[in-house]
């Protein structure tokens, strides 16, 4: 039964919402989109897995309380003796998009074209043209050739021209070791976990939409159905009981990996030590924790 306590929040929070919404987020980033290379992203690698990358701002319940389909069960010992990592190898990604359906399914993401944890965008240069053609899943014509919101395709739209070159990039949010979002949020509804994941309390959350902004990758949706943002939490229900996230699970081709930066034989340690990692915006400070191989420059 709906109590007049219950009523009193969900005002409160509407109104807040809303007045959020009429206030430009003063600690919001605009990336460039410059790259970092091997130098900055092993960097940062080495602290996050010497746990020296902690987030600041991080809530009261930081390892102790989730968001939905984060809530961890792992104790705050446990926690603090991992320290999860993610990457991406370009070059095996296929655009096939069973990571974002994976996703989907598993989080409860709603099935439309629009809101997303994971996405895959194209990026191709046709010869004799300036600069890089870029779409996703989201594209109208990607849209029109799967036939529904709910389905996700790449439509063949550079059938008989001439590809100088073309590729996929797997985009998620990046569990920054510094992340903007936590630092912005004015409720400590954002925060970071121990092991190294930033996650959303619904039962704190305002809707103010201040981390949305913040975040310098895209990577959080406004889910209207709870009032509240949304974005990839690595499947955190899942990796606290030692599975894969389901991206992970699903890819065919092993273009995602993940696993944990203290052990030195997890494939995503193997992963940063023998390759020559990026990251996305390394200028923006947050110190991402998504390590890429293969990434092109136009990729921002």
């Amino acid at each position: 039964m709906t109590t007049e306590t219950d009523l009193a929040s969900t005002a409160r929070r509407r109104f807040l919402g809303q007045l959020g919404l009429s206030i430009t987020c003063t600690g919001a980033l605009a990336g460039a989109g410059v790259l970092g290379f091997a130098g900055a992203a092993s960097a940062t690698s080495e602290a996050a897995a010497s746990g020296g990358a902690s987030g600041a701002g991080a809530s009261p319940g930081t390892s102790a309380v989730g968001a939905k389909n984060g809530s961890g069960a792992a104790a705050v010992t446990e926690a603090s003796k991992r320290r999860w990592a993610f990457g991406v190898n370009v070059n095996k990604c296929i655009g096939c998009l069973r990571c974002v359906e994976a996703c989907k399914a598993e989080n409860d993401v709603p099935r439309n074209a629009h809101q997303f944890r994971t996405w895959v965008e194209r990026y191709v240069h046709i010869e004799g043209e300036e600069g890089m053609r870029i779409d996703s899943q989201q594209d109208p014509v990607n849209i029109a050739a799967a036939g529904s919101e709910s389905e996700y395709r790449f439509a063949n739209r550079y059938q008989g021209k001439k590809i100088d070159k073309a590729f996929f990039v797997p985009k998620l949010c990046n569990q920054c070791a510094n992340p903007a979002c936590v630092q912005v949020c004015p409720v400590g509804a954002t925060y970071k976990t121990e092991d190294g994941v930033v996650l959303v309390d619904d039962k704190r959350c305002i809707g103010c939409r201040y981390c949305v902004q913040a975040c310098p990758y895209g990577a959080r949706y406004f889910d209207e159905r709870r009032g509240v943002p949304d974005k990839c939490t690595w499947c955190y229900h899942r990796i606290t009981k030692d599975l894969q996230p389901a991206c992970v699970e699903m890819c065919p081709t092993g273009a995602r990996v993940f696993g944990d930066l203290r052990d030195r034989e997890s494939p995503i340690s193997l992963f940063v030590r023998n390759n020559q990692i990026q990251v996305l915006k390394p200028e923006s400070g947050n110190a991402p924790q998504v390590f890429y191989i293969g990434l092109d420059k136009e990729v921002n």
